[in-house]
């Protein structure tokens, strides 16, 4: 595939998109980012874009239908023309033209391992509190590719850390935010790369080409 550009969609602290900020000056992944969109002016991420000096925008969300704030992304995105878009902590779930609009060029993370606590609703906190109420004594992060449904497109990559007694959401967090910024680089590695082929729902490595 090959990614020339990649353009992010955040709405917090921004990590994720450091990490890869940090790989690309390494020169672990080749390319660079085109373009930083944020549903809220106050995200720390966009800061981080600024200081890397890469160009940003904020599309907030008000009462408009999804469909409407979903063409304004698109618009957004078009603009930068991106190899690969990354949803790096975006709390906003888009609408059909999203996906339509940029078929298998769309990657997410998430703080949990799906399929399990994903879905409507499972968004930062609220996912950790729910994997410590279930007595789960494993969880892990999720990269996947962005389909229609929420949560459910093909896994790219997983990795997991343990859930340890007294955890809260905040600990959890902590353990799991290292994890899932190398994740997300080396997703993205992978992605670009192109070696990998789609069976069922997973990425299989080592396929050249998409299935």
């Amino acid at each position: 595939m090959g990614c020339r550009s990649l353009a992010f969609l955040v709405s917090g602290n921004g990590t994720n998109l450091q990490a890869v900020m940090d790989a690309i000056e390494a020169g672990e992944l080749h390319g660079s980012i085109a373009v930083v969109i944020s549903d809220r002016p106050e995200a720390h991420a966009l800061r981080r874009a600024y200081a890397g000096g890469i160009p940003t925008a904020v599309i907030e969300r008000g009462h408009e239908p999804i469909e409407e704030y979903t063409a304004a992304v698109v618009r957004e995105l078009k603009k930068y023309d991106p190899d690969l878009i990354v949803m790096a902590g975006f709390m906003r779930i888009l609408g059909r033209e999203f996906v339509s609009e940029f078929p298998k060029k769309i990657i997410n993370t998430h703080p949990a391992l799906l399929p399990c606590f994903g879905g409507r609703g499972f968004y930062g906190a609220m996912v950790h509190r729910a994997v410590i109420s279930s007595g789960a004594r494993f969880s892990g992060c999720t990269v996947h590719f962005v389909t229609e449904a929420v949560d459910a497109g093909p896994i790219i990559m997983q990795r997991i850390v343990p859930v340890e007694d007294g955890d809260t959401p905040e600990t959890l967090a902590d353990r799991l935010r290292p994890v899932e910024n190398r994740t997300l680089v080396d997703a993205v590695k992978l992605v670009c790369s192109g070696a990998y082929s789609i069976r069922g729902n997973r990425v299989v490595r080592g396929q050249e080409g998409h299935q």
